[in-house]
């Protein structure tokens, strides 16, 4: 098993959840976070001062899957979701040894 994190636009984020309900993913976690990396922020005005904003809204969503899933939502998520914008995002890949439905006890793959 494998946890699928993907930091995206806020804008992206129905194209994200289409996606992956089509690809048959029935769970996900979904987080508004803030961040900076090669986007750098933006400058603003508030009340007719400039406003250096450092850190940009985005959607974190996580997603564990079986193996032989990953490649497959990788590529379909670059494909839909990227602009080719700074910006877009990244995708965080990491193994998950296990995973436990707690109504009924279920383990491993059949738990997700």
């Amino acid at each position: 098993m494998k946890k699928i994190t993907i930091i995206t636009r806020q804008e992206k984020f129905e194209v994200l959840k289409k996606l992956l309900n089509d690809l048959g993913i029935k769970g996900m976690t979904v987080s508004n976070v803030m961040g900076c990396g090669n986007q750098k922020g933006s400058t603003e005005f508030y009340r007719g001062t400039e406003v250096r904003v450092s850190l940009i809204n985005k959607t974190k969503v996580d997603v564990i899957v079986s193996d032989s899933l990953v490649d497959q939502i990788v590529d379909e998520v670059i494909k839909h979701v990227a602009t080719g914008k700074v910006g877009d995002g990244k995708i965080f890949i990491s193994a998950i040894e296990n995973a436990v439905r707690i109504r009924t006890g279920e383990k491993g793959d059949t738990a997700i």
